[in-house]
């Protein structure tokens, strides 16, 4: 994650902006606005890409999907006054511009419109584009949201217009933030709401299915990597199955490596590994790096398709599991359990990931889990032993004795 922080713009305080940059099939803002006061008056998390069709000069139809935005500024993001509304506005690479508006009225406040503007001038991204000049496609969304809620829109959010598809997913929004602190309190939007589901920060029990999912066998192996500028820089080998419950439903999916597609990103803190299908839009598995010497699984992300056509999406970025030392890999071939909600859990089977510290591709030394660790079964055996020696010793004693106290034979 990147963050910078501006010196105070009139009217608006201080911006510190947040970009994190995932795998390169979207693109994630997440923005703290604050006032001249330094207290909070907008937050958002936006994760988004842009789908464009264009003309060509052989009047052939071309489509460019725009998600590594690259480096951003934000100028005229502002906390609103009394004549306008809050707004983020972002500014990236080659004549792009993402600008979102924000009103009040009464106890609510509207996620307002939308506008996104592209330069076709831009002969890397389209090359032999018919028609040159900056194009702008605004949509009034209207999402109505109480004072001091924060929005959630963890399902797939498309707007269409004029050639550009926008795709906005796992958004969490808040404009005019009260007394600095950002809601928790969420208002979801109509999609989210089909979900029986909420996301929990500490896993819950999962409940109890009115029909029981069909028994599924092992899941085949997948082998996963990352590659940046320095080569290989994480690796993952491990067989999934995603156990979800929706509507008092449960199913239990095994995810086909051969049809799965993966990508990611590694930075020093943080690395992520995102999987995906055709019914799976993203599944992110999310490494940190703690206390400076291990790293372990703190964030998993999924958003899929159920047989009923709804989209599916869980996030919770406070697990931890998979903890070992940098420079060392994490292993466990029994099925482990990672419970990311009450209804969404993971079960893995010969596992083994390192997502940081990977030296000429390959995995280093193993730390295994404590399922896999049999060592702790030869002092449960030698204790066993010495105890059932000491009882044998014991009787044989108390038998000997009264042995000895029998009495005296006559002569």
């Amino acid at each position: 994650m990147v963050c910078f922080r501006l010196a105070p713009v009139p009217g608006s305080g201080l911006l510190l902006l947040c970009l994190v940059l995932g795998a390169v099939s979207s693109y994630a803002l997440e923005l703290n606005l604050t006032d001249s006061e330094n207290a909070t008056c907008l937050y958002a998390k936006w994760q988004m890409n842009f789908t464009i069709r264009y003309e060509t000069t052989d009047k052939h139809n071309k489509t460019v999907t725009i998600s590594d935005l690259g480096p951003a500024t934000y100028s005229g993001s502002s906390c609103g006054d009394d004549q306008n509304g809050p707004k983020i506005a972002v500014q990236f690479g080659s004549g792009f511009s993402w600008i979102v508006n924000f009103t009040e009225e009464k106890s609510f406040y509207s996620i307002d419109s939308i506008s996104f503007s592209y330069n076709t001038n831009d002969n890397t991204t389209f090359p032999d584009a018919k028609e040159k000049g900056v194009f702008t496609v605004s949509d009034h969304v209207a999402f109505r949201v109480p004072l001091n809620d924060i929005f959630r829109c963890n399902s797939l959010l498309t707007l269409g217009k004029n050639d550009v598809v926008q795709h906005y997913w796992d958004v969490h929004v808040q404009a005019f933030v009260q007394n600095g602190t950002v809601s928790t309190k969420e208002f979801l939007c109509d999609k989210d709401k089909t979900l029986t589901t909420v996301l929990p920060i500490v896993p819950t029990t999962v409940p109890s299915p009115t029909t029981t999912p069909s028994p599924k066998e092992k899941p085949e192996v997948g082998s996963y990597s990352v590659v940046n500028s320095n080569g290989t820089c994480l690796l993952a080998t491990m067989g999934l199955q995603l156990n979800i419950t929706h509507d008092k439903v449960a199913s239990v999916i095994n995810i086909n490596p051969n049809t799965t597609n993966f990508t990611g990103s590694c930075h020093p803190q943080t690395a992520l590994l995102r999987l995906s299908s055709s019914s799976i839009k993203y599944l992110d598995f999310v490494f940190a790096v703690k206390n400076e010497n291990r790293f372990y699984l703190k964030e998993v992300n999924v958003s899929m398709y159920l047989v009923n056509g709804s989209v599916f999406s869980i996030a919770n970025n406070n697990l931890s599991y998979w903890d070992a030392p940098l420079g060392s890999s994490y292993m466990c071939n029994k099925e482990q359990t990672v419970s990311v909600s009450g209804a969404f859990q993971i079960n893995t089977f010969d596992l083994r990931v390192q997502p940081f510290n990977v030296m000429e591709g390959k995995y280093s030394t193993a730390q295994e889990c404590s399922l896999d660790d049999d060592t702790i079964l030869i002092p449960i055996i030698v204790g066993a032993g010495l105890s059932g020696l000491i009882i044998v010793i014991v009787i044989a004693y108390l038998i000997g004795r009264r042995k000895s106290y029998a009495g005296y034979q006559t002569l």
